[in-house]
């Protein structure tokens, strides 16, 4: 994305989320409409191609605390794209964007680069001359989903992704025989100079030749000149061991590719994790509920778990287990980054068997005769009185 359209496009609006919603907010925003409009849900849909990467630019925005300060601060700062001197500035005039931010680009996933105290420093040339900055490739945002298992143990996982590359047609020269000539306005450097008033000077995208520094002698049928087109490409991308449902995975310089020699952009990857049947997951550890009678938990034993991808393990029972206590097998949970696994959290379930047989009734009865002691109620109707 340009830096232009950072300054003026509506990130907000784009999300269709108030200015000051929440990160939780934004986030199910996002996710709702990227759900919607997803290549792979809307086959030959040009506009829902568009839609998502206009909410993926808007996310990468507005998705991180920093990035949006910074959009923000500039949104309020330069209103629609044009600058208004303090009292006493003489007037107002507007210029390009094109040039604020060091072309966009920035370190760590395009934007406003350095954020505002750079500013003016790509905006304003003391000396008068113009610069030039490699393009930056741009982001890009997939989505995938992922069975309990893959998301415990990791998995490679093909992705489709489409994004602006160079032009294949022309090599990304823009001219149908590969021979663009320098643009004799801007003399190839893709900007030109103003005088801004105060001894300064504005430098703005060249109109001619759109920032390129190239103009096209005989365009290119495919990219009209601009040097740019839609690619499609698969990836066979790693996700690792211990990812959660709803996280983003960033993997740098596996985005769209750069121009003039700029680096490529990242790619961003929103991870889905369906649930299983059986465990349960909370940070590194796994849950699962294993249901017991009441003859292992009153007398204790020992009973069979099973594990996730694994063998199943022995858990010994004290006598007098109550239910709903939680014991742990360790070893036996998700993959951490150092390689070590957290724990199975075992919650004991005591089954209440719904129709007796005459035994079991007249053995239970002899139970509770046996055990006939003091209500064990009593204390709970005192404290409730007393309370």
């Amino acid at each position: 994305m340009s830096t232009k359209d950072f300054v003026e496009k509506d990130y907000y609006k784009v999300l269709g989320v108030p200015k000051d919603a929440t990160e939780a907010e934004i986030k199910k925003a996002y996710r709702k409409l990227a759900r919607e409009n997803h290549p792979d849900a809307n086959k030959g849909d040009a506009k829902a191609e568009e839609r998502f990467k206009e909410i993926s630019e808007a996310n990468d925005v507005l998705g991180d605390p920093k990035r949006r300060k910074e959009y923000d601060e500039a949104r309020a700062l330069f209103g629609n794209g044009g600058f208004r001197p303090g009292p006493g500035g003489g007037g107002s005039f507007n210029f390009d964007l094109g040039d604020l931010f060091g072309g966009g680009a920035g370190q760590g996933g395009g934007g406003f680069g350095g954020g505002l105290g750079d500013v003016f420093g790509g905006l304003f040339n003391r000396g008068g001359g113009t610069r030039t900055h490699p393009r930056r490739g741009q982001d890009i945002e997939s989505e995938v989903t992922l069975s309990f298992t893959e998301a415990v143990d990791g998995a490679t996982v093909p992705l489709r992704m489409s994004s602006q590359a160079p032009c294949k047609s022309c090599s990304g020269t823009g001219d149908k025989n590969g021979t663009p000539r320098v643009c004799p306005t801007c003399v190839g450097t893709g900007q030109v100079s103003r005088g801004g008033g105060g001894g300064f000077s504005l430098t703005d995208p060249c109109a001619d030749c759109k920032g390129r520094g190239l103009i096209a002698q005989d365009p290119c049928d495919v990219c009209k000149g601009s040097g740019r087109a839609t690619s499609a490409r698969t990836m066979q991308v790693r996700i690792p061991a211990g990812v959660s449902d709803g996280q983003r995975i960033r993997l740098r310089g596996k985005g769209a590719p750069g121009e003039q020699g700029g680096p490529a952009g990242d790619l961003y990857v929103v991870v889905h994790v369906d649930a299983h049947p059986v465990f349960g997951r909370k940070g590194d550890n796994l849950t699962i509920t294993v249901p017991v009678t009441f003859p292992e938990a009153a007398l204790g034993g020992e009973v069979k778990v099973p594990t996730l991808g694994g063998p199943p393990v022995t858990l010994k029972l004290p006598a007098g287990t109550p239910n709903g206590r939680t014991m742990r097998a360790r070893g036996k949970g998700a993959a951490r980054k150092d390689g070590t696994r957290g724990d199975l959290l075992v919650t004991i379930e005591v089954i209440v068997p719904k129709d007796l047989g005459d035994q079991a009734k007249q053995a239970l009865e002899s139970y509770r005769e046996a055990t006939a002691g003091p209500d064990p109620r009593a204390e709970l109707f005192q404290a409730a009185k007393g309370a």
